[in-house]
């Protein structure tokens, strides 16, 4: 049996003391509710509605395939987590998730499969598709039934209520716990799942990073730990990993928990050419307010989705059909509080397309209001009738605008690309790209006009979003995730000008 040696420290350091029992024969129930996550259903919602508020926007308009994201306690890696889980489109109809952890309290070969029994959490039972389970235990002997691993294990186990809240329609799971980091056995394991890697099913990965070291060594090692796992290269995650190990970092216990899982999706993704790792978020414990920076773990939120390099644009007569959509709604509002409705078949494709979108009103060029949303959740004519309310009526920096004054307002629509996560600020072309800056539970954003309007240089936009809007300090960028996205502007003004 091939055991590194990162996993056998591993098993020494995450042994879980807990009360949970899991029977043969029986549904598991929770093992660490009440020390990873709160007990009471009513608490954990509102520690989870309080995570998915200040979650990353959904990154990309295409369906997200596979997860990677941390498992420790919520009160660590949530945020994290929650930024991750954040990516699936909550109104998706998923069948199946397979959830894919590794095993920290036993080492065997293979995978062992879950069928006897359903998963129950404090926010209620979530369904185990025992069918598909038994059916991998009949397949080439990488599967097992170990029911005492998934007793005791909280790494599938934390990844359910975040799902259970933020899914809004059924799903099932198929839990798995892989108890070796052999790649010849991840390799095999990903070659029976492979059928199931589609667009019906959705597989979560849980894993953390780096064990134990400080808080700057963390992020550097992190950073090489996670370029390989983007990279979609299981050759270059094992070396990243291994020369991580022979570094010598100081408290340095593993790179990565759960390295076999991450390995097998690996596997799975190098057959599709179409699907792309990005990352949504990264943090270590040292990030928390109850985190120390000399011994802590790191998270990442990692997705994986279908790429595709069409140019973002909608047509001159979709930009005009907006405008008139964003008036008539505030027109309406401001009058009688109600919200016109919208006839499907009079908005083209490109209206009826989920998509992001910001709405500025503007008095003779000064500002009146703006807000927006970066997520693709709705349909873009909804979505712009949503900010256009929002922005006459949410903006806390203005006073509500009046149905009177509405007449002397121009109308700005911006229409958002999907975001992507840039690995160096120099990545940013001023006047093209908005920019979005977020550390921990802090976030800002400028449209990519504010350039162009303001006539700051690159470091000055930085420094403002930073400041100003997400209130981590002028150079709080540096240490933060920063984000792109375009958008197409287009204003009543342009319109009136013929352009």
């Amino acid at each position: 049996m091939w055991i590194s040696r990162s996993l056998l420290v591993l098993l020494f350091c995450s042994l879980v003391v807990s009360s949970g029992e899991c029977a043969t024969g029986g549904d598991r129930v929770p093992a660490v509710a009440g020390q990873f996550y709160p007990s009471s259903a009513a608490a954990l919602r509102t520690e989870l509605e309080g995570f998915f508020s200040h979650a990353t926007p959904r990154n990309g308009q295409t369906a997200v395939q596979a997860l990677i994201v941390p498992h420790a306690g919520y009160v660590y890696s949530g945020q994290v987590a929650a930024s991750g889980v954040a990516q699936i489109d909550p109104q998706r109809p998923l069948r199946n998730i397979f959830l894919i952890g590794v095993s920290h309290n036993a080492a065997y070969d293979g995978a062992a499969v879950y069928v006897a029994g359903d998963f129950l959490t404090p926010l209620g039972r979530v369904r185990v598709n025992a069918e598909i389970g038994r059916s991998l235990l009949q397949r080439g002997g990488m599967f097992l039934e170990n029911d005492g691993a998934h007793a005791v294990e909280h790494s599938l186990e934390v990844q359910l209520p975040l799902l259970q809240f933020h899914l809004k329609k059924p799903f099932s799971i198929v839990p798995i716990l892989l108890g070796t980091e052999d790649p010849g056995v991840c390799k095999q394991v990903a070659h029976l799942l492979q059928p199931y890697f589609t667009k019906e099913n959705l597989f979560v990965i849980s894993t953390d990073l780096s064990h134990y070291p400080s808080y700057e060594d963390a992020i550097t090692i992190d950073r090489k730990t996670i370029d390989a796992v983007l990279s979609g290269s299981p050759e270059k995650l094992l070396r990243a990993v291994s020369e991580n190990g022979r570094a010598g970092t100081r408290q340095l216990a593993t790179s990565m928990c759960g390295l076999a899982g991450v390995l097998m999706l690996q596997d799975i993704v190098a057959t599709d050419r179409s699907q792309r790792f990005t990352l949504i978020q990264y943090n270590n414990s040292g990030d928390v307010s109850v985190g120390e920076k000399s011994r802590v773990v790191g998270y990442a939120a990692i997705a994986v989705a279908p790429h595709h390099d069409e140019a973002f644009h909608i047509r001159a007569q979709d930009r005009r059909r907006l405008l008139a959509i964003a008036r008539a709604t505030l027109e309406k509002y401001l009058q009688t509080g109600q919200i016109p409705g919208l006839r499907p078949e009079q908005l083209s494709r490109a209206l009826r397309t989920p998509c992001g979108a910001f709405v500025t009103l503007k008095k003779q060029d000064d500002l009146r209001g703006c807000i927006g949303n970066f997520s693709a959740t709705e349909e873009l004519a909804k979505t712009v009738q949503n900010m256009a309310i929002a922005a006459a009526t949410e903006d806390y920096r203005f006073c509500p605008v009046s149905f009177e004054e509405l007449k002397n307002l121009d109308i700005e629509i911006s229409v958002l690309s999907p975001m992507r996560k840039v690995a160096s600020v120099q990545e940013i072309e001023l006047g093209r790209h908005g920019i979005y800056v977020r550390k921990g539970n802090r976030a800002g954003t400028f449209l990519p006009q504010v350039a162009r309007e303001t006539g700051w240089s690159l470091e000055e936009l930085l420094g403002h979003c930073s400041q100003d809007k997400a209130g981590i300090g002028w150079g709080g960028w540096k240490e933060a995730d920063v984000y792109v996205y375009e958008a197409d502007v287009f204003g009543e003004s342009d319109h009136a000008a013929g352009r």
